[in-house]
């Protein structure tokens, strides 16, 4: 089998860095919004708020480091194309929603008039004003796009599992640091 060209480890620390601070995120989310009104509701949501600012400052980051030093490596010529272009379709959809997620977010707790003060310390400007109707919309508009890339992070993760258990092939030790390629599940999967 032929050599898979890898990501860098910039790329694969960013990558794994924001998988676990989306995961996080989504799970403050889900936890946090049937909580009563209480001290520890209220952590969860600035943890929540500083998790959503730490994607949006990594995806900026990643974003550029791949336009500007380290585009991604080539993906196999043995791929079929359509995977080729859900490929890409799919990781367009993510850097989308890294985005789109917590602007809107961030743009809710403005129109509600709970700024958010970056891990307790910076306060960032609002960016929207302060209106119930519109924070009304943009809560569930987060909520939905929460859910939206929840489901492309599913669907990512699930064709990375087909990849390493259907296909045996080489494409989810690109992003798998160096001392776990080729090691990537207990079972038998070459």
């Amino acid at each position: 089998m032929a050599e898979t060209a890898r990501y860098s480890g910039a790329a694969i620390g960013f990558h794994w860095l924001m998988a676990a601070l989306i995961f996080a995120g989504l799970g403050y989310g889900l936890y946090m919004t049937d909580l009563p009104l209480s001290p520890q509701r209220i952590r969860l949501y600035n943890w929540h708020k500083w998790l959503g600012v730490t994607v949006l400052l990594l995806a900026a980051l990643r974003l550029l480091w791949g336009l500007l030093s380290e585009p991604p490596p080539p993906l196999p010529r043995s791929m079929p194309s359509w995977e080729v272009r859900a490929a890409r379709v799919s990781h367009g959809a993510l850097y989308v929603l890294f985005f789109a997620v917590p602007l809107v977010g961030w743009a809710y707790t403005s129109a509600v008039g709970f700024p958010v003060v970056y891990l307790g310390i910076v306060p960032l400007p609002d960016w929207v004003p302060r209106d119930k109707a519109l924070a009304e919309w943009l809560q569930l508009a987060h909520r939905l796009l929460a859910y939206l890339l929840a489901g492309v992070v599913i669907v990512h993760i699930g064709a990375a599992l087909k990849h390493a258990l259907v296909d045996h092939d080489d494409i989810l030790d690109r992003m798998l640091p160096a001392w776990l390629s080729g090691h990537r599940c207990p079972i038998k999967c070459r």
